[in-house]
């Protein structure tokens, strides 16, 4: 079994109980079935990381529009940014 594989399996869990109408539990059995997922529990986790993300994402996006106003990121920006990321040698 490759490392990364092992690693994953050596993350302590907790187990959580939900109750599901059943057309719901029936579109988790879909989704499972027919998306490659292993169990329920690894398309809910996907779930719950995805919306980890989305409220990351949110919590930024305000950061940034509440935050002073820059300057325009124009062509001369991103050139400025590509030459500091490639240093001196490229030039």
């Amino acid at each position: 079994m490759p490392i990364f594989a092992k690693a994953a399996m050596l993350v302590p869990m907790s187990t959580m109980n939900i109750s599901l109408p059943d057309s719901l539990k029936s579109f988790v059995d879909e989704q499972v079935a027919g998306r490659g997922y292993g169990t329920s529990s690894e398309y809910i986790r996907e779930l719950i990381r995805r919306d980890q993300d989305r409220l990351t994402l949110r919590r930024l996006l305000l950061d940034g529009a509440s935050s002073a106003q820059t300057e325009p990121a124009d062509a001369a920006y991103f050139t400025g940014l590509r030459d500091r990321v490639r240093g001196p040698q490229s030039k």
